[in-house]
């Protein structure tokens, strides 16, 4: 090192830097970044600025802050118009002064916001997500599942902590109706970064046990507005409208509509609201069925009543029909006596008369049928006689008989054996000593 170069210490070096940025051109400049570390301490807002190129790589990052004298108004100013604030994420646009702290080194101090920008920014982002649901047409995949008639069996992503979940269940287990429902509480994340990725995980534990609900809530009470920035996730948004139980969410904000709300079933304001709904939607049923039996109640009431007085007027008027019926009767009856006493003058004698005629007819006929059966069976008695073998007998031919068989030629016969003669006034025996057979 030559004794004749110039040495300078750290300060100096960082007052001739801040000669250098510190300039008309360098103050109140407008630029556009992203935020990240978003940190208020002592009433001054901390931050790092960022730029990305289209790959998403940091080509850029300058340290940035807002003194508490500036703070309050422009964090005001900037929710008002965005519902959001300061927070890690948020693509803004600044008016900016660069500076070079002899200590602190270069920091870029924030004196103004323009919401417009962010604003845009993010209803581009929601837009570009909404368009993304739309092109995989699943955007309304969950809009489209229907809730039961009464549904009582519940599932809820939510924090346990979290004050909207305890009015939630407040409200839905003290309805004056005392309606019975079955809630059970799957733990999530409901604010930061890491919301989105919570929610998921517990709307795939609900998918695991999804016979057991009719349906699922999103809860989220309370909290600051920018917290709305996990609800406006890609993943949770295809989740949710994907998921095979109709959802409903209440988040907590009414003015502001975030990419849940696009995809989600049922959206309302607030888990009290969902309560109410769920309560609503089952005192309307209740009340419907309190209607009809109102109405079956009156109409029977009615039907018994006419057939009361139906009664009573059949029992004034049983006795008279009665004895008219009786009376109407006796008359008929007489009348078809006096009718079959005519009738029987008419019809009766003479069939008396050819009943007679045909007796004497029957007597005549019958004797006459004897007679000749009688005759028939003398000549057949006679017939019989003449061909009887003892007819034949008497005329003095004989039968021979060996054991009691007649014999019909002589070929049954043999020599030495022994016949019987039988004649018309008895038999004799005896025995074949010569045989002779004529041709």
């Amino acid at each position: 090192m030559q004794s004749t170069e110039r040495v300078l210490s750290l300060r100096q070096l960082n007052q001739l830097v801040a000669s250098l940025v510190q300039r008309p051109e360098t103050q109140n400049v407008w630029v556009t970044a992203e935020l990240l570390d978003v940190a208020v301490r002592g009433g001054h807002c901390y931050m790092e600025l960022l730029e990305k190129d289209e790959r998403g790589l940091q080509v850029a990052k300058a340290r940035g802050m807002i003194w508490a004298s500036q703070f309050p108004r422009i964090d005001a100013e900037f929710r008002a118009a965005t519902g959001q604030n300061f927070a890690t994420g948020l693509k803004v646009m600044l008016r900016v002064s660069a500076t070079m702290h002899p200590v602190y080194g270069f920091s870029l101090t924030i004196n103004a916001v323009n919401p417009s920008y962010t604003l845009g920014d993010m209803m581009q982002r929601r837009r570009e997500i909404i368009e993304r649901l739309k092109k995989e047409g699943i955007i309304d995949m969950n809009r489209q599942l229907e809730w039961p008639l009464v549904p009582q069996r519940i599932a809820v992503i939510s924090s346990a902590s979290a004050a909207g979940y305890g009015d939630f269940m407040n409200q839905l287990y003290t309805n004056p109706s005392r309606l019975r429902f079955v809630t059970r509480l799957y733990p999530a994340i409901m604010q930061g970064n890491n919301a989105p990725r919570s929610i998921i995980a517990a709307l795939e534990q609900v998918a695991a046990d999804m016979d057991m609900w009719d349906g699922v809530v999103i809860l989220r009470g309370g909290g600051a507005t920018s917290d709305l920035q996990a609800f406006e996730d890609y993943e949770l948004a295809a989740n949710v409208a994907q998921f095979p139980l109709p959802v409903a969410i209440g988040i907590g904000h009414e003015r502001d509509i975030t990419v849940l709300d696009w995809v989600a079933n049922k959206r309302l304001k607030t888990p009290t609201a969902v309560a109410e709904w769920l309560v609503g939607t089952g005192e309307e049923v209740l009340g419907y069925i309190q209607n009809l039996g109102a109405k079956i109640l009156q109409q029977a009431t009615d039907r018994v009543s006419g057939s009361r007085q139906q009664l009573a007027q059949a029992e004034s008027l049983l006795p008279i029909s009665v004895r008219g019926v009786i009376d109407r009767s006796r008359n008929r009856l007489s009348q078809y006596a006096g009718m079959l006493g005519q009738v029987s003058a008419r019809r009766i004698h003479p069939g008396l008369t050819r009943l007679e005629m045909l007796r004497s007819s029957l007597t005549t006929a019958t004797q006459a049928a004897v007679q000749r059966q009688r005759v028939r069976l003398d000549n057949i008695a006679g017939l019989v006689d003449a061909l009887s073998p003892m007819a034949t007998l008497r005329r003095g031919y004989t039968i021979t008989t060996v054991n009691g068989h007649a014999v019909k030629s002589v070929a049954e016969l043999a020599e030495g054996q022994a016949i019987t003669t039988a004649f018309a006034d008895g038999s004799a025996t005896s025995t074949i000593n010569n045989l002779t057979q004529t041709k």
